[in-house]
């Protein structure tokens, strides 16, 4: 009765004006960019992440929720479309939902990846309105050593599910962790890793690094693309799949939303892994006749109820813990900072309305997404036309202009210039910038509470794995890193991520 009480509470505050005027745009802002190839969820959020200063906490963070899974629907529109995934969730519902789409059942393709995504984002609310209070009871008991230790491990299994180079992500985490820790050392203050220069002296600005990885560097990427797919021609038809196609996809969409509620969840997991896993769940536990690949219907459905439950569940960590699970999440918890609020367990006693309000705005948005994505999908498959290359000119400005309304500081802009020309580099050698941003937002953090725990025991590193708690955190860590290592697991890793 209680989380009843508490999700009637978060409508309250979800169904105010203002919050469903945010909620809206979020949710059309997130439609688009999931519908426009290249501009994802991460790269816009990023880019908004200014123009939320003068904005409360909670329309801000139901803005921004907003955008990441109303991506997770846009998304499936090109990929079925014009077989080209507009975020990279999407990637899975090519292999069928583009066959769908040249077998003249382009409609039912998209209708059922609306209702599948429909589905799971109301059934993954109430998997966050029923599972986020207890962890939240228990990360309130929690010391210095066990948050230190859960850290760790959640930078370890990021490591681990990031894609390519296990060697590269690990290195992009160090490299993440030391530009977190330029700046003025809150114990001492000491100023760190600033060369003498002031205006570092409060370290680099995460907005300005947000968008130099996810932003202009992602959009100048997406330039380098010769194939931008030809736009879709066909007669769509009723976007409303039949009741056979419904029956057949029922436990399709079930199966999905419990895999990509699990999985998103877990650090470095999310919508993408969601997705591919409940496809390869898909494949093989189906019932005949089986046609994945050359447009079964099962093949749509599966994904796209699993990114859409991977993207909700992934607030779980962030809200509670305050470990980002992903990018987008790490995004929201600078933006949480942004507001002046520490992200973590405390959320849930002190900020009662950000935390159900953000909950029960899930239920509008997808309510609001279900509307946007059936009656308008000729609209979206006509903005398909636009030419990316007229995109760049106006996100570049945009970017400019968000990083140096932060602070209203030209520095700022040469730190955006030089994180992009970073980035840039980094992704020619093929270094995922995922790792990055977590060890940045997580690595300041991990200091302070390494050296809350030190100093509370005197200077005893055995605090660490004394406490129980911490121990198995640790212990889940190095188990982790070990089982990588393996040269059998590691090839089998390889080509789980390479399919």
């Amino acid at each position: 009765m209680q989380t009843l009480d508490n999700l009637l509470f978060g409508l309250e505050v979800a169904l105010t004006l203002q919050n469903i005027a945010y909620c809206f745009i979020g949710c059309l802002l997130g439609t688009l960019v999931g519908v426009l190839p290249g501009i994802g969820p991460v790269a816009t959020v990023a880019m908004l992440l200014p123009f939320t200063f003068n904005l409360g906490p909670a329309p801000a963070l139901i803005m921004l929720a907003g955008i990441y899974y109303g991506a997770q629907y846009g998304g499936s529109t090109t990929a079925i479309l014009v077989n080209i995934p507009g975020e990279s969730s999407a990637v899975v519902t090519t292999l069928d939902g583009h066959q769908m789409a040249r077998k003249g059942r382009a409609g039912p393709a998209l209708g059922i990846a609306a209702i599948g995504s429909f589905v799971a984002g109301c059934i993954a609310t109430l998997v966050v309105a029923f599972f986020a209070p207890p962890l939240a009871e228990v990360a309130i008991k929690f010391g210095p050593p066990e948050y230190f230790s859960l850290m760790v491990f959640g930078l370890i299994a990021a490591v681990v599910l990031a894609r390519g180079s296990v060697i590269k992500a690990i290195a992009m985490v160090c490299v993440g962790i030391l530009l977190g820790l330029v700046g003025t050392d809150v114990n001492s203050g000491v100023i760190r890793y600033a060369f003498n220069l002031p205006e570092l002296m409060d370290g680099i600005g995460f907005v300005a690094l947000a968008m130099a990885f996810f932003g202009i560097t992602d959009v100048v990427a997406n330039l380098e693309e010769t194939d931008q797919g030809d736009v879709y021609k066909e007669r769509l038809g009723s976007v409303l799949p039949t009741l056979q196609d419904i029956r057949t996809c029922f436990w399709s969409i079930m199966r999905g939303t419990s895999l990509g509620s699990l999985l998103g969840i877990l650090p470095g997991g999310g919508a993408l892994l969601a997705s591919f896993a409940a496809y390869m769940v898909e494949k093989k536990i189906a019932k005949p006749p089986r046609n994945f690949g050359e447009g079964d219907i099962r093949g749509v459905a599966a994904p796209e109820s699993a990114n859409n439950a991977g993207a909700q569940t992934s607030f779980i960590p962030m809200l509670t813990l305050g470990i980002p699970s992903n990018p987008t999440m790490a995004l929201m918890i600078g933006a949480l900072m942004i507001q002046g609020i520490q992200p973590g367990p405390q959320v849930m006693t002190e900020r009662p309305e950000l935390f159900w309000g953000l909950v029960a705005s899930m239920w509008v948005g997808n309510l609001m997404l279900l509307v946007l994505n059936l009656p308008l999908i000729g609209v979206w498959v006509r903005l398909l036309a636009v030419p990316y290359r007229l995109l760049f000119p106006a996100i570049f400005v945009f970017c400019c202009i968000g990083v140096y309304t932060v602070d209203n500081k030209v520095f700022d802009i040469y730190v955006l210039a030089a994180l992009t020309g970073v980035a840039y580099v980094l992704l020619k050698l093929d270094c995922e910038p995922a790792p990055l941003i977590l060890g940045f937002i997580l690595g300041p953090m991990m200091e302070e509470q390494m050296r809350r725990a030190m100093m509370i025991n005197f200077g005893d590193i055995t605090v660490f794995v004394r406490h129980p708690v911490s121990a198995l955190f640790l212990a889940a860590a190095a188990i982790l890193m070990l089982l990588i290592a393996l040269p059998s697991l590691r090839a089998k890793r390889e080509v789980a991520l390479q399919e």
